[in-house]
C-alpha cells in the first residue's frame, strides 16, 4: 500500500528567496510526521503547498498513490485536509460560531440558523477541551484562545490529514499538554498528521517520524525513537547550540534602583489590583494560563488600554501614559504577542519597519536620512541574524521567526530602557531562540528592564531572575526563579498551594 502522501522533487520559489528545492518525502497513514528546520527552512511552505495555498513551481503531490494539484485551500478540504495555521486567519467582526461554520452555515427557510450554528460550535470546542464560548466575538478573544478555535475548526471538519503548523505557539503548558494529547488521540484513531514545531519536546512527544529541512532542502528522514534531542538540533542548524542559562548580574540591585514599578494597576473585566517592578539590569518574567491577563498588563503598561488606572514609575517618577507616543518618549518599547495584526506593517520593507520608533533620530527637517537608515537596519538585521534577501524586502515575504526578529531589532535599535516582551520567541528556532535569549540578558546587564510574558515554563524558568505569576486577572504570586520549579509555578497558575521550595 502506497503512503497516504508522497513529495516528489517539490521546489518553490519566491522573489528572491528558494522556499524549496527537491523534497521528496513520504508521510505514511496514521502517522504523525514532523518537520523541523530552522526559520526559513521551508516547513512551512511545504505544509502550505499540501494544503492548496500555494502550488509547487517543480515537482509533484501524490495521495493514495495518485498524483494531484490543489488550486485552493477549499480543493484541498475537499480532499480531506485540513491545516491549523501558526498564523491566524480570522474574520474578527464575527463570532465563534460564525467562524466555525463559515462556508457550511445552517439555514432554515433561508435564514441562519443560529441556534443549530452555536451548538454545532460548541461541540466542536468541547471535543478538543476549548473553553471558549461560542457566541463571543472572535477578535475579542487573545491570541491563545483564538488558536484553540482553529484547532476546533481543522479537527471538527473530519480531515483525514490534518497540518499542525506550529499549534502551541500561543497556548500555556496546560492548554499544550491537552492539545499534545488531541494529537495522540487522533493519531491512535487512525488520522494522519503533518505536526511542524520549534518544541522539541512535542517532536518527541507525538510525532512517529522526523523530516529535517534547512535552508530549503531536505537534511534527513529518521524514525523519532532513533533521534536524540541534541542530534536533532545539530542537523537542524548544522552546529551544536548550547541553551545554557545566562549568569545573573554579580549583584542585584536595590529596590531603589527600580526602573519601572506598578502600582495597583487594573482595567474593568481584564486585570485587578496588579503591582509588580523591574529593576534596572532585571529580567522579569510573568507567567499563567491562557486568559490570565499577561498580555493585558503589558498592553495597559504601553498605553494600549485607555479604560485601564493605576500608577505607574519610571526610574521612581510617577508618568502618565495613555497611548504609545507616550510610551515612546519614556523609552518603554513592546514586543506584541501577534506580530503580524500589531507588529509590524507587513507591505513595508525589513529597513523601514525596522527604523519606524527612530525616525525621529533618522531624519532632518522631516527627510529621513536614508543612509543612516540603511546602515542602523543593517547592523541590527545582522546582529540578530535576520534572513532576509536584502532590507528592501517586504517583510511579509520572511518567515514568521524572521519577523519577530524584525519587531524585536526595532526596540533594540531604539535603546528601549523598559523592554516590554509577550511571547518574545514565538515561531522561533531552537538556535535563534538560543540566541534572543543571550540577547535579551545581554540587554538588561547593560542596565535596561526587561518584562516578558511566555506560555513556556522552560523559557520563564531559564531566562528570569524573578517571576511573576498570574490567575484570573490577579497576581498568584512571586518567586525568585533560581527557587522556583515548574510544579511550584504551575501550582500558582492554577491555584493549588505550591510547597515551600527545600
Amino acid at each position: 500500500m502506497p503512503p497516504l502522501i508522497e513529495f516528489r522533487s517539490v521546489g518553490k520559489r519566491f522573489p528572491g528567496v528558494q522556499a524549496l528545492s527537491g523534497i521528496s518525502l513520504a508521510v505514511e497513514r496514521g502517522s504523525c510526521h514532523a518537520l523541523v528546520g530552522e526559520n526559513g527552512a521551508g516547513k512551512s511552505t511545504l505544509a502550505k503547498i499540501l494544503a492548496g495555498i500555494c502550488a509547487p513551481d517543480e515537482g509533484d503531490v501524490h495521495m493514495d498513490g495518485r498524483r494531484v494539484r490543489f488550486h485552493s485551500p477549499r480543493d484541498a478540504r475537499l480532499a480531506g485536509i485540513g491545516m491549523v495555521h501558526q498564523e491566524l486567519a480570522f474574520c474578527e467582526n464575527l463570532s465563534v460560531a460564525e467562524n466555525l461554520c463559515l462556508g457550511e452555515l445552517p439555514r432554515r427557510g433561508g435564514l441562519v440558523a443560529r441556534r443549530e450554528m452555536l451548538e454545532r460550535a460548541q461541540k466542536a470546542l468541547e471535543a478538543i477541551g476549548a473553553a471558549v464560548p461560542a457566541a463571543a466575538l472572535i477578535g475579542e478573544l487573545p491570541v491563545g484562545q483564538q488558536q484553540l478555535v482553529q484547532v476546533a475548526g481543522a479537527v471538527a471538519s473530519g480531515a483525514r490529514v490534518l497540518i499542525f503548523d506550529e499549534p502551541t505557539s500561543s497556548l500555556s503548558r496546560v492548554e499544550a499538554d491537552r492539545l499534545l494529547d488531541l494529537v495522540r488521540r487522533l493519531t491512535a484513531r487512525g488520522v494522519t498528521s503533518l505536526y511542524v514545531s520549534h518544541r522539541l519536546e512535542e517532536i518527541f512527544g507525538v510525532c512517529d517520524t522526523v523530516t529535517v529541512l534547512r535552508d530549503g532542502e531536505k537534511v534527513a528522514t529518521q524514525a523519532a525513537r532513533d533521534l536524540t534531542r541534541e542530534r536533532l538540533v545539530q542537523m537542524m542548524v548544522g552546529r551544536m547550540v548550547q541553551a545554557a542559562r545566562a549568569p545573573a548580574p554579580a549583584a542585584a540591585p536595590p529596590l531603589e534602583a527600580a526602573r519601572l514599578s506598578v502600582r495597583r494597576l487594573s482595567s474593568p473585566g481584564r486585570f485587578q489590583d496588579v503591582s509588580l517592578q523591574v529593576r534596572a539590569g532585571e529580567v522579569v518574567g510573568m507567567a499563567g494560563l491562557v486568559g490570565a491577563g499577561r498580555t493585558e498588563v503589558l498592553e495597559a503598561i504601553f498605553g494600549l488600554d485607555r479604560q485601564s488606572t493605576g500608577e505607574l514609575l519610571v526610574d521612581g517618577r510617577r508618568v502618565d501614559v495613555r497611548h504609545p507616543g507616550e510610551a515612546l518618549s519614556h523609552d518603554i518599547g513592546l514586543v506584541p504577542e501577534d506580530r503580524k495584526r500589531h507588529g509590524l506593517i507587513l507591505d513595508m520593507s525589513v529597513k523601514e519597519n525596522l527604523s519606524l520608533p527612530t525616525l525621529p533620530r533618522l531624519s532632518r527637517l522631516t527627510w529621513i536620512l536614508g543612509g543612516a537608515e540603511r546602515r542602523q537596519a543593517r547592523q541590527y538585521a545582522e546582529r540578530l541574524r535576520i534572513r532576509t534577501p536584502g532590507l528592501d524586502t517586504a517583510v511579509t515575504t520572511l518567515s514568521g521567526g524572521n519577523q519577530q526578529k524584525v519587531v524585536m531589532a526595532r526596540w533594540l535599535a531604539a535603546q528601549s530602557r523598559i523592554l516590554l516582551l509577550d511571547e518574545p520567541t514565538r515561531g522561533v528556532d531552537v538556535g535563534a531562540k538560543a540566541e534572543l535569549h543571550s540577547l535579551i540578558r545581554e540587554w538588561a546587564r547593560g542596565g535596561h528592564a526587561v518584562l516578558f510574558a511566555s506560555s513556556e515554563l522552560p523559557e520563564i524558568l531559564g531566562l528570569a531572575d524573578r517571576i511573576v505569576v498570574m490567575r484570573n486577572g490577579r497576581v498568584a504570586g512571586e518567586l525568585q526563579a533560581d527557587l522556583a520549579s515548574e510544579e511550584s509555578v504551575l501550582s500558582l497558575m492554577a491555584g493549588v498551594h505550591a510547597p515551600a521550595p527545600a
